[in-house]
């Protein structure tokens, strides 16, 4: 695998000549090593409820995840209308804007607002895009939901694993729910013990301490292009 320095995947191996480029070959192998499971927890993060902030965050989950599960199961709907219901499954059921300040950490605050307000929908298009190329690898994956805590008021987590059909370990993944004016949104995913948007938070800042904000969007948006791209192609 190599990473260039605008996140372009290809075979070969990890060049570590600029600080984008290191980053990106980290954030590359946590996706090579959660394969799948990343995949479902994009399309699981959907899970919300309106009503009562009483609502069971199990339930929610493994309502959406079965949506998500049939959608990936059901070969003979066209490959392209297969993922935009997969799409339509999230949109607008969880916080991106939260996960995207979450993503920048201290950064986020040096933003101004006009930036703030770009970062938020190129970080959703990038994970929209990241995660629908890998749904091609779905095989007959199953979850296998394991509970729920509620460490705090107004947050909870469900806790699940992937079992994997040619007997490879099974893989965790756990979702952070919190609740807001009485919805259930999942606000962060952990694949084996670590956390989607503190992978990227990690490799972020090390990009943007590096060479600058602007280096950062700029990567981006040439791997969301790309993604799009090999999506709009395969």
């Amino acid at each position: 695998m190599r990473i260039t320095n605008t996140f372009q995947i290809r075979h070969s191996n990890y060049p570590r000549t600029t600080a984008v480029g290191v980053a990106c070959s980290r954030v590359a192998r946590f996706f090579l090593k959660c394969g799948l499971a990343v995949a479902i927890a994009a399309m699981t993060m959907a899970s919300t409820a309106k009503g009562s902030a009483d609502a069971d965050p199990m339930a929610i989950v493994k309502t959406t995840v079965g949506q998500a599960l049939d959608v990936l199961k059901n070969r003979s709907t066209p490959r392209e209308l297969r993922r935009r219901q997969l799409i339509e499954t999230v949109a607008g059921r969880f916080d991106f804007a939260d996960m995207a300040r979450s993503t920048l950490g201290y950064h986020w605050r040096e933003l101004t607002p006009a930036q703030r307000d770009k970062f938020v929908p190129l970080f959703t298009a990038f994970m929209e895009d990241a995660y629908l190329s890998k749904l091609e690898a779905y095989s007959g994956q199953q979850i296998d939901f394991k509970g729920e805590t509620r460490p705090e008021p107004g947050y909870a987590q469900v806790s699940s694993t992937v079992l994997q059909p040619d007997g490879a370990d099974p893989i965790s993944v756990d979702y952070q729910l919190k609740n807001e004016n009485g919805n259930w949104k999942v606000c962060d995913v952990t694949v084996d013990n670590i956390s989607i948007t503190a992978n990227y938070r990690n490799q972020f800042n090390r990009v943007i301490n590096s060479q600058g904000y602007d280096a950062l969007v700029s990567a981006m948006k040439s791997k969301q292009q790309e993604l799009t791209n090999s999506l709009a192609t395969s």
